[in-house]
């Protein structure tokens, strides 16, 4: 079965490029920026060898995964949009409930704050942003997409798992129309940034750890408190046991345990 495009990402103009192998379709999207492509457009691959996460940590998918990258050009400023990873969250999220509604076990896909899809409180997807100036004041913005579907790393901050080990009988290609969809109406909705504050709730509505006890680690700091909402620009809001509301930035994100985030 080929990757194609949803019907809804067709009708706005996306195109695609498919790579039998690649090493990172983040960096396909980029240096196809560079020449002076200006999407919108999908790089997919079922096996990437040398792709990145969030804090450039290596993401390898085995063949059979979903490693997919959108390339958009806009006059947004960064602040602005590094927000679309929400939206890139919420269609990762859409994308999964679609393909496995009907293969329903019980489980779902809940948003962790601030770039990755869960289920059974494992990593099942990962998002990546990147941005470079591509002329004048637009930015070549590419969003990672990556979709454990038939293997998941070992050894990662926050353990991983598969479409697969959940019992989903899905692939790749069967998956990527409903994400290429997915991100086109919620990329419609971002709307350069204007649209954040309606993303912000539907975001908040598919979190999770909502109200629960979190701890933060970024570098040798630990915050800990309870998960009180995202701020307008998408900072978690963490409320300490002093009463104290601190906006997080970035850091490795722990519900429960507090110790698990002290000894990581």
């Amino acid at each position: 079965m080929p990757f194609n495009l949803g019907p809804r990402a067709k009708s706005l103009g996306y195109r695609l490029a498919v790579f039998d192998q690649t090493g990172s379709t983040n960096a396909e999207a980029m240096a196809r920026a560079r020449e002076g492509e200006r999407g919108p457009m999908w790089f997919v691959t079922t096996e990437q060898t040398a792709g990145r996460g969030r804090r450039n940590r290596p993401w390898i998918a085995p063949r059979g995964n979903l490693a997919s990258s959108v390339l958009e050009v806009m006059e947004t400023p960064p602040q602005a949009a590094a927000t679309l990873g929400f939206a890139a969250g919420l269609a990762a999220q859409r994308a999964l409930r679609e393909v496995c509604a009907d293969r329903q076990n019980g489980t779902d896909f809940l948003l962790k704050w601030p770039n990755d899809v869960m289920a059974d409180g494992k990593k099942c997807v990962g998002i990546n942003l990147e941005a470079e100036t591509v002329g004048g004041e637009r930015f070549a913005v590419v969003v990672g997409i990556g979709t454990n579907v038939v293997g998941a790393p070992e050894g990662t901050p926050t353990p991983a798992i598969s479409l697969a080990a959940l019992g989903f009988e899905v692939t790749a290609e069967e998956l990527f129309p409903h994400l290429s969809d997915a991100w086109a109406e919620f990329r419609g909705v971002w709307d350069n940034g204007r649209g954040f504050a309606e993303l912000r709730k539907v975001w908040l509505a598919g979190a999770m750890g909502l109200d629960e006890a979190v701890a933060i680690r970024s570098g040798n700091v630990t915050i800990e408190g309870i998960f009180e909402t995202l701020d307008e620009q998408g900072c978690m809001i963490v409320r300490t046991p002093e009463g104290r509301r601190i906006p997080i930035t970035a850091g490795d994100v722990h519900f429960g345990s507090v110790a698990s985030a002290r000894a990581t």
